[in-house]
């Protein structure tokens, strides 16, 4: 199933060039273009890249949500089930396919900063530790994106439910630290899986990230117990309903 996946890279190279181009985009246009951040410390790049590369994770579930719906539409799920395989296996490879593609957008995306001047200070075990957070946040995020698909039922509706990412992905601190912002406003910033996810890989990177509250200083553990929580609540979920669906 994974293969199967990958196989539409070739048949549609422009969509995973879009794809990678986005948030290369995104991190060129907030880093030069609109730039910033209000009571960051130092360099404002050396912020906004770990930023970029979590919300990176949360953007561009829609192919992997429209390609689900089609298969379901189109009854190739039929063809599937003659086959000695899981109910879970079409999911599970459509997640590895994008994983994969994930793994490249965070190279692409590591190219360009350096490009632009960011550098990573931690150790070697401190990078691979930041892809693995960023990669689980990804996953976690995915099975979420697949069971919102399989609830929207059709390609048309998907556009719809991907919206929704942006306004959760915004609220993180991605680009400006919660200190800047209203305090109700901060709070709920700080406990953002995103945040999580984006002031681990901060701290990793040799960057001092915490800003004293309970969520900021358990920043990595709250960014393996969020996406491991989803992954729990959100795989189970998908699969009982694509097994529903796809009868």
């Amino acid at each position: 199933m994974t293969r199967r996946e990958l196989a539409h890279w070739t048949r549609q190279p422009v969509e995973v060039l879009v794809g990678l181009a986005f948030p290369v985009m995104l991190l060129l246009m907030f880093g030069h273009l609109i730039g910033g951040g209000r009571d960051v410390e130092g360099a404002y790049i050396a912020f906004l890249v770990p930023g970029m590369l979590a919300l990176t994770m949360a953007f561009g579930l829609d192919a992997t949500m429209t390609a689900v719906t089609q298969d379901l539409g189109k009854g190739v799920i039929d063809r599937f089930r003659s086959l000695p395989m899981a109910d879970s296996a079409v999911l599970v490879g459509r997640s590895v396919a994008d994983l994969l593609q994930s793994a490249l957008s965070l190279i692409v995306m590591t190219g360009v900063a350096y490009a632009i001047g960011w550098r990573w200070n931690g150790g070697s075990g401190a990078l691979l530790g930041a892809l693995g957070l960023l990669l689980l946040l990804r996953f976690a995020m995915l099975w979420l994106g697949i069971h919102l698909a399989m609830v929207a039922g059709r390609p048309q509706l998907v556009q719809a439910v991907q919206i929704l990412v942006w306004p959760a992905g915004f609220l993180s601190n991605a680009f400006a630290t919660p200190a800047s912002m209203p305090g109700w406003l901060g709070a709920a910033v700080e406990w953002n899986p995103l945040s999580a996810t984006a002031t681990s890989v901060r701290e990793l990177s040799g960057i001092a990230a915490g800003s004293g509250s309970w969520a900021a200083e358990h920043a990595q553990l709250l960014a393996l117990v969020w996406p491991l929580l989803l992954v729990a609540v959100f795989f189970p979920l998908a699969v009982r309903r694509f097994v529903r669906l796809s009868h």
